[in-house]
């Protein structure tokens, strides 16, 4: 479910890409030498603009029939969106590694603290059963990493642990990637945008990868992809807004969450239990990274009158939905999911089309949150994963 239809970076003549914020425009006239621009400060002519032109298409609402239409159907727009598409609409996300260094740990870096070494072992020690669903024995779930590595049996595999996960607890030691050391989930992986970057560049050995998507097409482009390597990565569908539907992973256990334009494509009301829900599978001192839209980006200016579902919330004209974030709705929305800011910055960028002499205004925002490492009192008990 990539919710950007329109993503952006300075990239420099070596070909890697520079870290936000490290590209200034001083002087004017050099607007059309590079591609992009950023902290870009806005004029307050400008900033009054924008909040006017938002107040304009925001004035016509979409009917409530053709809202419930589009949270009902979702899955389905975004389905045909990747069926006329593929996996030639999106661009790989090289940009991820110089933003989330997180996605490439090396030796040197414990982005998650010793303590977790100890976890790891005890996560894996047996089953966990919550306390109104039994726990599916090996015999019922036969999903471990071993069985992973056939590439024939991929889609059998996943087909089998969606059907047996939808309202079911696992074993601890036979979830997909239980014998990883370091294990990234991607919500809204789209065609493998990230996924693929990821597994390319990051050649850890202990690396496991999850992705999932409500959309099924998008799930099954990355599933057929030829870099999909299923003893390195599970791609399967899910909703995230679905409080019926666990996910394959048990909680405290995955190390980094990646949100990137996805939360934005979330109806407003359902995205804290969301967020809830993903706190609980991160392990103490794993991080949840975002990069989403801000209130004010281009994409939103250019929304038409009867295009407004609720206030900085919009339907495109395929049926996929994008919200507009503020600063402090998003650290409103992680810090009462439990997770403690990292980071949380606005990148406010001008991009460039120097063959038509166009500027454009972009406004995204970048998140990390951290899950907080357990007191000492001991009442927090890590070392007991269940199923979420």
């Amino acid at each position: 479910m990539a919710g950007s239809y329109e993503e952006g970076a300075p990239v420099e003549p070596s070909g890697k890409r520079q870290q936000f914020g490290s590209r200034f425009l001083s002087d004017p006239a050099r607007v059309f030498h590079h591609n992009a621009w950023d902290n870009v400060e806005w004029s307050e002519e400008q900033a009054a603009a924008a909040e006017k032109k938002v107040r304009e298409n925001s004035t016509q609402r979409v009917c409530q029939e053709k809202q419930v239409d589009y949270e009902i159907n979702a899955h389905k727009y975004w389905n045909n969106f990747y069926k006329i598409h593929e996996n030639g609409f999106f661009k790989d996300r090289h940009w991820l590694f110089t933003e989330f260094p997180e996605l490439t740990p090396s030796p040197n870096q414990n982005h998650l603290m010793d303590m977790h070494t100890e976890n790891k072992r005890s996560e894996v020690t047996g089953c966990r059963r919550s306390e109104d669903e039994p726990c599916l024995t090996v015999e019922q779930h036969k999903c471990s990493s071993n069985s992973l590595r056939h590439k024939t049996q991929t889609l059998t595999v996943e087909e089998n642990v969606t059907q047996k996960l939808g309202h079911l607890e696992i074993c601890a030691d036979e979830f997909p990637g239980s014998s990883a050391t370091y294990r990234i989930l991607e919500v809204g992986c789209g065609v493998g945008n990230t996924v693929f970057p990821i597994l390319q560049t990051n050649n850890d050995p202990g690396l496991f990868v999850y992705c999932c998507d409500f959309s099924s097409t998008a799930v099954e482009l990355v599933q057929t992809n030829s870099a999909y390597d299923p003893s390195r990565c599970f791609a399967f569908v899910h909703d995230l807004c679905d409080e019926d539907q666990s996910y394959p992973i048990p909680r405290h256990s995955l190390d980094v969450i990646i949100l990137i334009f996805v939360l934005s494509a979330v109806v407003p009301e359902k995205m804290q239990k969301a967020l809830n829900r993903l706190s609980q599978l991160l392990k103490p001192g794993g991080m949840m990274l975002l990069r989403d839209y801000g209130r004010y980006d281009m994409a939103q200016l250019r929304f038409k009158k009867g295009q407004c579902l609720s206030e900085n919330f919009y339907v495109r004209g395929d049926g996929t939905r994008v919200y507009f974030f503020t600063q402090d709705e998003l650290d409103t929305l992680f810090t009462t999911a439990g997770l403690e800011k990292v980071q949380n910055l606005v990148d406010r960028r001008l991009q460039v089309n120097r063959g038509k002499q166009l500027t454009m205004y972009r406004v995204w925002i970048q998140c990390k949150y951290r899950k907080p490492l357990p007191s000492n009192s001991g009442s927090h008990n890590g070392s007991s994963p269940g199923h979420f």
